[in-house]
């Protein structure tokens, strides 16, 4: 008795409708393990979203403008620049003059800042571990660091 071929009790997909079915999934999986970061005890009257800038901004070597900023980050250049405002307000954030040009300005954090976004980013790190190590295998997770790695890659091209 011979075996199944590879299409019996497997649907056949398309090459598009397989690359839509995984972006569905990539979603769904990332709005679920943000809501559940989101109800961690980590934030320390930040929102997620802040903190987002804050990490992203403690990643530049050096201050950066904010259109660089804008990037890097999922909000609209209003939003983020209110955003900015208020981080400034609070304290976390500094704006001082572009020294190659005088009319722009560039981010960074202040001390208070660095300090606010390690201490709330270690916290982050253990849960953003424990839900994934609880799910995937190590080599699952460097599968996965890689397939995102190459997304980024192919996202970031000029294209033509």
């Amino acid at each position: 008795m011979s075996e199944p071929g590879p299409e019996a009790g497997v649907e056949r997909r398309t090459s598009s409708r397989l690359a839509n079915d995984a972006w569905e999934s990539l979603l769904t999986a990332h709005a679920l393990l943000m809501k559940q970061f989101a109800a961690e005890d980590v934030w320390h009257g930040l929102t997620m979203r802040e903190y987002d800038v804050l990490y992203t901004l403690s990643k530049c070597p050096e201050p950066i403008r904010p259109a660089e900023l804008n990037r890097h980050v999922l909000l609209t250049q209003p939003a983020l620049s209110r955003m900015v405002d208020r981080l400034v307000d609070r304290g976390f954030v500094q704006r001082t003059r572009d020294s190659r040009d005088g009319r722009g300005v560039r981010l960074s954090l202040t001390p208070e800042g660095r300090t606010r976004q390690r201490r709330i980013g270690g916290r982050h790190a253990v849960g953003v571990a424990r839900a994934l190590t609880r799910a995937l295998s190590d080599d699952d997770l460097r599968r996965l660091e890689e397939i995102c790695g190459k997304l980024a890659d192919t996202t970031n091209r000029k294209q033509p």
